[in-house]
Order: structure tokens, then C-alpha cells, then sequence
């Protein structure tokens, strides 16, 4: 499993993970179920920043990663 996100799209990714999950619990944006789909946003995008790996872009063939 090698890295096919690159730095720009990290950091993208973590301010729109970080933005959920505030979003979520910090700032009551969402409500009911929305709560816990934005929850899951946030998580499944932190965690694929801090990873460096998205499987989704590699079911597609994307690769942001320069390396």
C-alpha cells in the first residue's frame, strides 16, 4: 500500500475532516442523523490524510502524490 495522496490534497482533507466534526459536535451545524454522517466525513477524512492513502483513488487510478 504506497501513498497516492499528496501534500495539497492532505491538507485539504484534514480541514474538511477537521470542519466535519465540528461541524458535528462542537458547532451543532447538523442534527439527527446528519450528525453522525458528518462524524464519519470527518473521521474517514482525517484518517486518509494522516495515512497518505485514499482506496478510493486507487479504485479510480488517482494519484495526487508526486512521489
Amino acid at each position: 500500500m504506497g501513498r497516492n495522496v499528496g501534500t495539497a490534497d492532505r491538507a485539504l482533507r484534514a480541514l474538511i475532516g477537521i470542519l466535519a466534526l465540528a461541524g458535528a459536535f462542537a458547532l451543532g451545524w447538523f442534527s439527527g442523523w446528519m450528525v453522525w454522517a458528518a462524524a464519519a466525513v470527518g473521521v474517514i477524512m482525517l484518517g486518509t490524510a494522516a495515512v497518505g492513502f485514499c482506496p478510493l483513488y486507487r479504485l479510480v487510478g488517482i494519484n495526487t502524490c508526486r512521489i
